[in-house]
């Protein structure tokens, strides 16, 4: 499928220009070059024009690309969704939700196994049966062309569909999603998850692809086609975690498209206390596991080339002359690999040093979660571990800067809660898909 006519287009942040014609950018990071046509057209997408009838097969390749993100003509409006949101034992903000929302066609109530009814369902289950179902349940009762799934804990803001609606436009768009944003309040916890909050994917729009930036997106608040759903059977009912991404995962094999857009915005609740916090992220950990058996190569703690990997493996392994030789050489060969492309040496020595640089903090981020029962094994017995386990601390320590003390401590325990989480699921499902690294190509950074 190809944008509609009248298509605007968003140049992605990270792309760079090189020259008239290579265009370089998006997740994974990609190399386009254009002719000359095709800057000209490129250039007045830029300055603000729309995409015209000819132009829409150059708009496709750049959006599969990750290089621009689309703006489609407005679509569909609020009566044409159909809102679900699964309720248990959460009356009062099910009620918030509801007035936050009565510009959409249908609402959808499903108690889900509440000790005590909730006047508001619609359909109830006298057990409670998981999200899954109760999400289930409730699109297969709606007649609306777009269902939208809201938690009760999620709040949207005003004008929230409207960028949301606009995507769908494109008839091969499965499903659009909000950024999700944590609701300010105090506490500790509270300002943590405001910034680092695991629903929140960030200011810029993205394709959802997985090991892309934005690989999967969460149900808490997520507008789908009704048409896919009924193609795909919905939610996968035996996950009791992790369904919103097998999902999502499902819908791009199948061929649609599934899209973030962060210029709409909803608001969710931070959790109450440390314990239950630390819960979820545990419960959430063990969703990985079935997950990599469902979607073999799609979880990995560590995506890198296997030349970043041998660098970083001598420096802990206590030889730092050898890991910068290794650095030093795979960089200086780098612009080889990409002359053919047209990429200046500059350009790629740059791409190179810093795919290193990047794969230094990948490894750390798996020491910290996926790795850390290993980790802290082999700190008690070598003092070179205890030293590699320290600078894994680092950039920890990096963003919490201005953040106050109690940051740092919140953000290793949200690692190390998921990655426990992790490890209980591969010893559940018998696997160690999630705790193994995947190396790329050498061209591939």
């Amino acid at each position: 499928m190809s944008p509609p006519e009248g298509t605007v287009l968003r140049v992605d942040e990270s792309v760079r220009r090189i020259g008239d014609g290579l265009l370089l950018g998006g997740s994974p990071l990609r190399l386009v070059r254009l002719g000359g046509a095709g800057v000209r057209v490129f250039d007045r997408w830029v300055a603000g024009g729309a995409v015209n009838a000819g132009e829409q097969q150059l708009a496709q390749r750049l959006i599969a690309s990750g290089l621009v993100h689309p703006q489609p003509p407005k679509g569909f409006g609020p009566q044409d969704v159909a809102l679900v949101t699964p309720v248990k034992d959460d009356v009062a903000r099910a009620r918030r939700l509801l007035a936050a929302t009565r510009e959409v066609g249908e609402r959808i109530v499903v108690d889900d196994g509440s000790a005590s009814p909730v006047a508001e369902a619609e359909l109830r289950h006298e057990r409670p049966a998981g999200p899954a179902a109760a999400r289930n349940a409730g699109w297969r009762r709606v007649g609306a062309e777009l269902v939208a799934f809201v938690d009760a804990d999620v709040e949207p803001e005003p004008g929230w569909l409207d960028p949301l609606l606009a995507q769908f436009a494109d008839p091969a768009v499965a499903a659009v999603a909000p950024r999700i944003r944590s609701r300010p309040a105090r506490g500790r916890l509270a300002r943590y998850e405001r910034d680092r909050s695991s629903l929140d994917l960030g200011a810029r729009p993205a394709p959802v692809r997985p090991m892309s930036r934005v690989s999967y997106v969460p149900s808490a608040a997520l507008v789908v086609r009704r048409a896919a759903l009924e193609a795909l059977g919905g939610f996968d009912q035996r996950l009791r975690f992790g369904e919103d991404v097998d999902l999502v995962w499902r819908m791009l094999d199948a061929g649609w498209e599934v899209r973030y857009e962060p210029d709409s915005v909803v608001r969710h609740d931070p959790r109450a206390g440390v314990r239950s916090w630390l819960r979820q992220r545990f419960e959430y950990g063990t969703a990985a596991a079935p997950l990599s058996l469902r979607h073999p190569g799609r979880l990995s703690c560590a995506r890198l080339s296997r030349w970043s990997a041998l660098a970083w493996g001598l420096a802990a392994g206590g030889r730092p002359a050898a890991a910068v030789a290794v650095a030093a050489v795979t960089t200086a060969l780098f612009p080889r690999k990409l002359r053919s492309s047209g990429v200046p040496a500059a350009e790629a020595l740059r791409l190179a040093g810093w795919g290193h640089v990047g794969a230094g903090r990948l490894l750390a981020d798996a020491a910290r979660r996926a790795w850390w029962p290993l980790a802290v094994v082999a700190a008690l017995v070598s003092r070179r571990a205890r030293r590699v386990v320290l600078a894994a601390l680092l950039p920890c320590l990096a963003e919490s800067a201005g953040r106050g003390p109690s940051w740092p401590l919140l953000r290793v325990l949200d690692d190390l809660s998921y990655g426990a989480g992790v490890w209980v699921g591969c010893l559940r499902e018998r696997t160690l898909g999630p705790l193994r690294p995947q190396f790329t190509r050498d061209d591939q950074r």
